[in-house]
């Protein structure tokens, strides 16, 4: 009986291992077709069963129709705005690289040089270091370039193979969403008390998440990114994703973006658009980031702005873009669980040693 018990966990672990090479290439998709799924549900939720009328016969809406309209409104309002941010993040860092190239202090830069009491053959000195510099980083980023393109087709052949994957997993978490979790919890071995707790942790920390963090970073990232585009500011799709990432920082948040164009807006000749910015930042932005996010804070159970910016920098660097909204989450639902074992752990320890006493 033994043996039969080792065989049988021996292929267990074998096709796990196996099963988990094959989804963790595509696993920055299935995580944000979940995410988005779970976002999305209560829409689902709402339309399903609901009566329609098409050419004045009625119907009733049911999961597979649900699901279809749901899963196309995701695709028209989430991943097609991401998949149109990523290109102009892509064209914005190209001419990003064609303005180095073309590199040169003008004369308005020139003079304020010489009026801080800088030597003309100085300046030049400058000058040519910048140049040497500009055109060193060129030929570096030229090479770096080339070796792109070669993995570019193949890049981009996996990224619209994992684009359709989430449409797909998008589409069937909403229609069998509830029987996945049902046997999740059915091949589970912990008690179905705690696999209820755990879920009902998950649920209210990814809430929480979503509510007090991500959702305040992107409208406080967008809304940036129209103020600095009405004025004029240049690469707003850059700094637009740059907010959205600095709201996330505890204390700091999205001032550090837009004071700094405040400034810019100075230098280059334009006082008027510099102080609208600074009463936007001031009576929208900072609105936004001071009492929005502490009212969400308050309304859910909260989760430390630590863990979140953790989760939102190291999930960009493991998942990319998506990382924003999948990275602080996972370290959200390592929280939740973390405290339910340990709870569950504590309590069994408080029992047995009641057990033993008595």
């Amino acid at each position: 009986m033994a043996s039969r018990a080792w065989y049988l966990a021996l292929l267990l672990a074998v096709f796990g291992v196996v099963s988990a090479l094959l989804v963790l290439p595509l696993l920055q998709y299935i995580l944000a077709a979940a995410i988005l799924a779970f976002v999305l549900y209560p829409l689902y939720e709402r339309l399903l069963g609901s009566r329609v009328s098409v050419w004045g016969q009625g119907f009733v809406v049911g999961p597979r129709l649900s699901g279809l309209l749901i899963t196309g409104f995701g695709i028209v309002a989430v991943i097609l705005p991401l998949l149109v941010l990523s290109l102009v993040l892509l064209q914005t860092a190209l001419s990003l690289v064609e303005e180095l190239a073309e590199l040169e202090l003008t004369e308005r830069y020139r003079e304020l040089v010489r009026d801080l009491g800088v030597d003309d053959r100085i300046i030049e000195e400058i000058e040519t270091f910048l140049r040497s510099e500009v055109e060193a980083f060129l030929e570096r980023a030229a090479e770096m370039a080339f070796r792109e393109i070669v993995r570019f087709v193949d890049v981009s052949i996996r990224v619209g193979i994992g684009l359709l994957v989430l449409v797909f997993l998008l589409y069937y978490f909403l229609v069998d969403g509830r029987r996945l979790l049902g046997w999740l919890a059915m091949v589970s071995p912990i008690e179905e008390e705690v696999v209820e707790r755990l879920f009902g942790e998950i649920d209210a920390v990814t809430w929480a998440v979503m509510k007090s963090h991500v959702f305040v970073a992107l409208l406080e990232g967008i809304l940036g990114g129209i103020g600095l585009y009405v004025l004029g500011v240049p690469n707003v799709a850059f700094w637009t994703v740059v907010m959205v990432v600095v709201s996330f920082l505890p204390a700091i948040g999205i001032w550090l973006i837009w004071a700094p164009a405040v400034g810019y807006l100075v230098v280059i000749g334009e006082p008027i658009s510099a102080v609208l910015l600074l009463v936007y930042g001031i009576t929208v932005l900072s609105v936004i980031d001071n009492y929005v996010r502490a009212l969400l804070v308050d309304m859910d159970a909260g989760v430390h702005p630590a863990l979140v910016l953790v989760g939102v920098i190291g999930g960009i660097y493991v998942f990319g873009i998506l990382g924003l909204f999948i990275g602080p989450i996972l370290l959200a639902v390592f929280k939740a669980i973390a405290e339910v074992a340990g709870e569950h752990y504590s309590s069994r320890v408080a029992d047995g040693e009641t057990t033993s006493t008595q």
